[in-house]
């Protein structure tokens, strides 16, 4: 790409932002977004050249980027709801037990996903805090944190306490905005 034909994005940064939050409804989601996008047309000058018009060209990158990451994450989500029907199915025989354990995995889909992982990694997957610190990238004391947010969920649950508002309440995201 010659020089005089560098990327001039800044103008069109509020415009991008604006577009990713209607899509995402979140603003750190949004941010990811706009980012992402930023660097594929960063990556992929020679696609430029065939769109035309740089506003265009941008938000079809957005555009395109969310709903890739829309499908994935349904797709992840189906494959995990089927995963764990199975082996609630295969799991018990008993009706009773059947009915608690499919009432704490509705509880464990329900988490956020950042809790879910954590709790998974751990109880699932018996990885060490550290291990599964690791493979989040965060730090051992944020997935502790994650952990006993989404335990409080779960034992919320197991006392009877099914209400929708208690349940956000145990589910709430201490120190940012719910998701």
């Amino acid at each position: 790409m010659a020089d005089t034909e560098k990327l001039d994005v800044v103008g069109m940064l509020g415009p991008l932002r604006r577009y990713a939050r209607s899509l995402t409804r979140n603003d750190a989601r949004a941010e990811d977004l706009v980012h992402d996008a930023l660097v594929r047309a960063y990556e992929r000058p020679d696609a430029r050249r065939n769109a035309g018009n740089l506003r265009t060209w941008l938000f079809s990158i957005v555009h395109n980027l969310f709903i890739d990451d829309w499908r994935r994450t349904g797709a992840e989500a189906r494959r995990a709801e089927a995963h764990a029907a199975l082996a609630v199915d295969t799991a018990v025989d008993d009706p009773e037990s059947r009915l608690r354990l499919k009432q704490i995995l509705d509880l464990f889909m329900a988490l956020p996903d950042v809790q879910r992982a954590a709790l998974h990694l751990v109880t699932v997957e018996e990885m060490s805090y550290q291990e599964a610190a690791d493979s989040l990238g965060i730090p051992v004391g944020t997935l502790m944190s994650r952990l006993s947010r989404a335990r409080a969920a779960i034992r919320g649950l197991e006392a009877g306490d099914a209400s929708p508002e208690i349940r956000r309440a145990a589910l709430r995201v201490i120190g940012g905005k719910d998701d």
